[in-house]
């Protein structure tokens, strides 16, 4: 199946990966992927498309980040998994979707192995770079490399939510473009 030109509202579903207190210490540019999926997660909350949270092993790596905890849409339950794929994991549910925009840790393994399973079941795959993150740049590199040539389609936080939008004039706009003026890709 050839990638969309946009992402669609009405097709869309945030997938958060394991953006964990196990990864901070070890993820250089943590706190950055961490506010760009918080805002990936509030600006799916306001324009409407369901949000998917994983947690990688959560006994041994933690819960879900607080700065991307408390952005989540009330009610949001975190997957346990164990699999790399978090398409693979027990519960895991697109709610229907045949898009799902991917964010987390680490880059190049459980947002790989799920971009890729996903791609195989016929969903179309968008990974905004800003919100994704491994614990070495080089495998960040080869993480998105992998996905982009398997046929996921690279993106960015603010185009992705822009996307998902697509009009201004809305409140939903509005909630976008105050969220979008607040996050700072790089501060």
């Amino acid at each position: 199946m050839s990638a969309p030109a946009k992402l669609d509202a009405d097709r869309a579903a945030l997938v958060v990966i394991d953006v964990q207190e196990g990864f901070r210490p070890a993820v250089p540019e943590f706190a950055q992927i961490a506010r760009a999926v918080a805002t990936l997660a509030r600006g799916a909350e306001s324009i409407g498309i369901p949000v998917v949270v994983t947690e990688q092993y959560p006994k041994g790596l933690g819960e879900t980040v607080p700065e991307v905890a408390e952005a989540l849409p009330e009610g949001t339950k975190p997957v346990d998994k164990v699999v790399f794929a978090a398409s693979e994991a027990e519960g895991f549910d697109l709610a229907g979707r045949d898009q799902a925009l991917l964010c987390g840790i680490e880059t190049h393994v459980c947002v790989n192995q799920t971009a890729l399973d996903l791609l195989d079941r016929g969903v179309q795959v968008h990974v905004p770079e800003d919100a994704v993150g491994s614990r070495f740049d080089e495998n960040k590199r080869v993480g998105l490399r992998k996905m982009e040539r398997a046929g996921a389609v690279m993106t960015s936080v603010e185009t992705a939510l822009f996307e998902l939008l697509g009009r201004a004039g809305t409140d939903e706009f509005k909630e976008v473009q105050k969220l979008v003026l607040e996050y700072a890709p790089n501060p």
